[in-house]
């Protein structure tokens, strides 16, 4: 897996993504702290709606950055995300207000929101062969990891020593770091992407409401979020309230989290290499809504040492089904988009992933602060048990990437017809790697291939 680090542009982009996210992991539990400072014991309802506020960034602003990319230098944009990012960080420490943190935390978001999805598209155009950016992807998640094991870690050594506040100084300097990182490479230039600014944005919705296991991995991506919610949100109140436990103990249960997904990311490679991404992902999906269920009866029971000790293997158990779930995405999106249209279905990606965050987050945190936290792990486990079950029955068991299919609009003699041959019914018959694009509107029925 490690041997993608000699290629010499993706090496730099990684260490990259490497700072930025120890900055922002130091900025997520800074801001947990900072929430319970200004809130107390409603510092979950503050996280929940402060959350919300990221994803409706992410959901808002990601197709468009999608539809940016492909006119905007990639290395200029990703570096002028990160100095926004870098700015707004600066100013959370001198925050009073409730309000004043909900604005900081959307201009940051906002800012994310064009970084992410046009980075996740510039590496299979760095690393093109499948092997490489299979263990790209693991490598990404392990990077993921970083906010959820080291950065708490981190924290937690810098708590010892000074106030929370500093955290947001670590932040700062990841966000620049970066910057300085990707100003050093010269990257793949965007393939040209043929309609408007606007159509462009939109393109990637049309890609996963044409493709099924589009819309299985959508449907994934919620089961996640219902599952990640209640550890980003509930977890400084679980902590802190349930338990009583020190400042310090937030971050040993984040990081529970953070190694259960770092040890799955470090072996996903050679399971992928066995077996194919829905293998994988839905039996791994199966798992959350039964660590969920572990949560509401951990919660339900007085914060005894074993109760501890079990909420923090739930945590973990989250952690390892995430990224079993996360890890491969990378791999669907890319073999369901031509080249030219993968900024655009990154992009679709980011924001509707993001949009069930969008749904989780406030729950997580409205419920934990209303019903208490039981009912909130009853609720998210059984909407992650619809995402499982919706996912199984939209995603085909049989799923090759080579489809026949037959054109009926196109002319005899149109070039993407070449190889054809005339069909039965009319039209002509062919079959290539299918995805949906200029030629292909929809998806070919059971029965055509």
């Amino acid at each position: 897996m490690l041997s993608v680090l000699r290629n010499r542009t993706y090496r730099r982009l990684f260490t990259a993504q490497v700072v930025a996210l120890v900055g922002t992991g130091l900025a997520t539990v800074a801001l947990a702290l900072l929430a319970y400072d200004l809130a107390g014991a409603d510092a979950s309802a503050v996280l929940g709606t402060a959350l919300a506020i990221k994803m409706v960034a992410y959901v808002a602003v990601a197709p468009l950055a999608g539809a940016l990319a492909g006119r905007v230098p990639r290395r200029a944009l990703l570096v002028s995300t990160d100095l926004t990012r870098a700015a707004v960080a600066l100013a959370l420490p001198f925050v009073s207000q409730v309000w004043q943190v909900y604005l900081l935390v959307f201009l940051l978001q906002a800012a994310s929101a064009a970084f992410t999805p046009t980075f996740q598209a510039t590496i299979p155009e760095v690393l093109p062969a499948e092997r490489d950016y299979t263990a790209a992807l693991s490598m990404a998640r392990l990077a993921y990891d970083l906010e959820s094991l080291f950065s708490p870690a981190l924290a937690a050594l810098v708590l010892s020593a000074v106030s929370y506040g500093w955290l947001f100084g670590g932040t700062v300097v990841g966000f620049l770091a970066s910057a300085a990182l990707v100003v050093s490479v010269v990257l793949p230039k965007a393939a040209a992407q043929p309609g408007g600014g606007y159509r462009r944005a939109g393109s990637g919705i049309r890609l996963f409401r044409a493709t099924p296991r589009l819309r299985a991995l959508l449907a994934l991506d919620l089961a996640v979020a219902a599952a990640g919610a209640i550890v980003f949100v509930d977890t400084v109140v679980v902590v802190r309230e349930h338990f009583h436990r020190p400042a310090g103990a937030v971050s040993l249960a984040l990081g529970s989290y953070g190694a259960g997904s770092m040890l799955t990311a470090l072996l996903l490679p050679r399971l992928l290499a066995r077996a194919g991404d829905r293998q994988v992902m839905l039996p791994a999906a199966l798992a959350l809504p039964l660590a969920l269920a572990a949560a509401a009866a951990v919660t339900a029971a007085p914060g005894t040492g074993a109760s501890w000790a079990a909420l923090l293997g739930a945590w973990a158990l989250i952690g390892a089904a995430s990224s079993a779930v996360l890890t491969p995405g990378g791999r669907v999106v890319r073999r369901s988009a031509a080249d030219a249209d993968l900024p655009a279905a990154f992009a679709a990606q980011f924001s509707l992933s993001h949009a069930c965050w969008l749904l989780t987050y406030p729950l997580a945190g409205w419920l934990a602060a209303g019903a208490g936290l039981p009912v909130t792990a009853l609720t998210l486990g059984a909407l992650s048990l619809a995402g499982v079950l919706a996912a199984a029955a939209l995603w085909p068991g049989h799923d090759p990437e080579t489809l026949d299919h037959v054109h009926a609009e196109l002319p005899a003699g149109h070039p993407h017809l070449a190889d054809a041959h005339p069909a039965t019914a009319g039209g002509w018959r062919h079959g290539h790697h299918y995805v949906i694009d200029q030629h292909h509107h929809s998806w070919p029925s059971a029965a055509a291939h």
